[in-house]
């Protein structure tokens, strides 16, 4: 008979690796590179969109709501208007401060809108009316401001500890969590500082002429640390003179001088009440409410909430784990001081739980399709297809770690989507090699060769039907605003894994074809 002549780029690539020893160590390393790209890639329960805006905060003292809008406001909006990318503009004008909150186009590059943004301001300083202060530009960066751990601390009611003993633990528990690698910002929320109070008897005040500025003034005076430089000396050394801080006990500020009345010193200790405790301004107060061990639980005070955020790009669900390994370490001195805490928001383990639901349902389908061909084609070439799929899936995943992709809910999603379309290139070659083996004609043809003819035969139309289904995902990478942002997962995977799907087929599934299926001479 005469032989075969390939016209195909499919019967090439199945020709070359159908009895090439590396096809095996191939298909394994793809399998490897898949499964650690799986257990590496940062994970996240949603896809990160870039966010990008600021605001622009300019005092002025003295200044009417007017006068800021008109003097301040109005012109740093025109300017700031002028910025390629800017999608919103708010201003609010105060007593003495104006503030303007700018929001850029989704998806436009934070770093250069950062730059774009200061770069305006300082443009623009000769244009700020007289007696303005130094704008403060403070850039919005969604990647730190969104905490992953939020941890509420709590005094438990039978040790009575006071406010800042629990601020002075919560506070070395925070500096613990900042030491953790790739942690970007850790804060305090409800937290009562402590401080010296200083609470003013006003009719004293009034007995002795004195003012509440004068008072402010002088503990001012001595709350300071302004040092002095020499002249430099013979050797060229400057000397450095300083003032050490004058307060340092309640002793110290409750001798402070605060002026003379009838040849007498008056002291603060004569005027105010002077105390060291927390900050009794501060009238924030939270409320935990849980269950545990099926009896509820709820405590209305003290509570004070630890946020901790993460830098871009690292794994949310490691990074969880090291912040409640820290919590754990210093959970017996907590208790010791009589502080207990819940963990009431972890991202890491939301966004764990996801993705392992979502690889459990790609499991699931795998399995699905390979029962579904088992009555159609056979076992045997239902597990050629079923071992192609994770290879395929492998591969993309691959090329997703090296595109700086995060595991997510829309990733896995695009898997998905992806698993019906990519599983049928496969299906058409080993249907075509079944369907080649049952024919009178392949009677006297080599086993090889019928597989490579039968992979050569479908490749025109394969790799046509393939491309199309490519280019209709590859649009949506061009969609706009938020939803573009975040179904961009979609597009650059899903071709992705079409393309690896055509590799796959032409090169893994022959291969698997001639070491699996037992050939059958055609009778019909």
């Amino acid at each position: 008979m005469k032989k075969y002549k390939i016209k195909n780029i499919a019967g090439h690539l199945a020709k070359s690796f159908l009895n090439n020893p590396l096809t095996s160590i191939l298909a394994f390393s793809i399998l490897t590179l898949g499964y650690i790209s799986l257990e590496v890639m940062p994970r996240e329960e949603d896809p990160q969109i870039a966010v990008s805006g600021g605001s622009i905060i300019v005092p002025m003292p003295g200044a009417s709501p007017d006068e800021i809008n008109n003097a301040i406001l109005k012109p740093l909006e025109r300017r700031i208007s002028e910025i390629k990318g800017i999608k919103d503009v708010y201003s609010t004008a105060m007593h003495n401060v104006g503030m303007l909150n700018i929001q850029y186009e989704i998806g436009e590059d934070r770093e250069s809108s950062n730059l774009k943004l200061y770069d305006k301001v300082m443009q623009n300083m000769d244009t700020l009316p007289g007696g303005a202060m130094m704008p403060l530009v403070k850039p919005f960066d969604i990647d730190i401001d969104v905490p992953i751990v939020t941890v509420a601390f709590y005094k438990k009611e039978e040790l009575g500890i006071d406010h800042i003993v629990l601020y002075k633990q919560i506070k070395d528990i925070q500096q613990d969590v900042n030491s953790i690698q790739n942690i970007s910002k850790t804060t305090l929320k409800g937290a009562k500082k402590p401080q010296f109070n200083v609470l003013l008897d006003l009719d004293k005040l009034a007995g002795y002429h004195i003012s509440i500025g004068q008072v402010v003034q002088s503990i001012q005076a001595i709350a300071k640390n302004s040092p002095e430089i020499d002249l430099p000396t013979k050797d060229n050394r400057l000397v450095l003179f300083g003032v050490k801080n004058a307060i340092n006990s309640i002793e110290d500020l409750q001798n402070l001088i605060i002026a003379q009345y009838l040849g007498s010193l008056i002291y603060l200790k004569d005027i105010a009440d002077v105390k060291y405790h927390y900050d009794i301004q501060n009238h924030e107060e939270a409320l935990i409410s849980y269950h545990e061990d099926g009896e509820p639980f709820s405590q209305n005070e003290d509570q004070v909430t630890m946020t901790v955020s993460k830098l871009k790009g690292t794994n949310a669900v490691t990074l969880a784990e090291e912040i409640l390994h820290t919590l754990k370490e210093n959970e017996e001195r907590l208790s010791k001081h009589g502080i207990g805490y819940i963990v009431t928001r972890n991202y890491g383990e939301r966004a764990n739980e996801a993705v392992n639901e979502l690889v459990h349902h790609l499991v699931l389908t795998i399995v699905i399709i390979s029962l579904i061909l088992i009555p159609f084609l056979g076992w045997r070439e239902s597990l050629v297809v079923t071992i192609a799929v994770p290879m395929i899936l492998a591969a993309t995943l691959f090329v997703a770690y090296l595109t700086d992709q995060t595991i997510n809910r829309i990733t896995l999603f695009a898997f998905l989507l992806s698993l019906g379309l990519i599983v049928d290139d496969a299906i058409i070659v080993i249907e075509n090699i079944h369907r080649h083996m049952h024919l009178k004609d392949s009677k006297h043809k080599e086993f090889d060769e019928l597989i490579i003819e039968a992979t050569d035969e479908i490749g025109p139309s394969t790799n046509i039907a393939t491309i199309a289904i490519m280019l209709t995902m590859i649009p949506m990478a061009f969609v706009g605003g938020m939803m573009g942002q975040f179904m961009l997962p979609i597009p650059l995977n899903v071709p992705v894994g079409l393309a690896v799907s055509l590799f796959v087929a032409y090169v893994f599934t022959p291969f698997l074809a001639k070491k699996f299926i037992k050939r059958s001479q055609g009778n019909h």
